[in-house]
């Protein structure tokens, strides 16, 4: 019961509208620029004529061709092919050999109707793609190591520098002790 007359009064406050909040508009006056002191340029008509043909629109061209690498010292596995017919309609597929160790193989249509539609399919398994270290095979260099002569220079002939003794006295200061107990630090923790 104590629910239900809760909950009447949350329905009986939140129905209660307030009023909107009149605000006024500003007006702010408009602003006003001068107008400019130069006359606009007057640009001649374009001297040379339009062009009087119509280009011309060509028919699409049948054409053909594929390619394909493979050179296993470097990772390099991918290939192409692609065949167009007279009427605009272009079918292909391409496939490259992925780091991971995947095939992915895309076969593609393309036409003025239905647009670019690509089909992606991946053959293998993938796996985690560790790069084997291969050290610098570089020969060790032919020329011989440098062997240098001592200096001919004559050692030092300046004498060491005389430094004064310092300007403080030689005693260290001598404090008094805290008066405060010293800290007493467990022995095994």
């Amino acid at each position: 019961m104590k629910v239900f007359i809760l909950t009447a009064l949350v329905a009986v406050v939140a129905s209660q509208s307030y009023p909107k909040p009149q605000y006024t508009t500003p007006s702010y006056p408009a602003p006003a620029y001068p107008a400019p002191a130069y006359k606009a340029p007057a640009y001649p008509a374009p001297a040379y004529p339009s062009p009087s043909y119509k280009t011309p629109e060509y028919a699409p061209m049948p054409y053909s061709f594929n390619w394909a690498v493979k050179d296993d010292p470097s990772y390099n596995d991918y290939a192409h092919q692609e065949t167009a017919d007279d009427k605009g309609y272009v079918t292909g597929s391409y496939r490259t050999l992925l780091p991971d160790g995947r095939t992915q193989i895309v076969n593609y249509k393309a036409d003025d109707y239905t647009g670019y539609v690509a089909d992606v399919k991946y053959e293998g398994e993938a796996k985690e793609y560790k790069p084997a270290y291969k050290p610098a095979g570089y020969p060790s260099p032919a020329y011989p190591s440098p062997s240098y002569p001592s200096p001919s220079y004559p050692s030092q002939s300046y004498p060491s520098p005389a430094y004064p003794s310092p300007a403080y006295p030689s005693p260290a200061p001598k404090y008094p002790s805290p008066a405060y107990p010293a800290p007493k630090y467990p022995t095994k923790y």
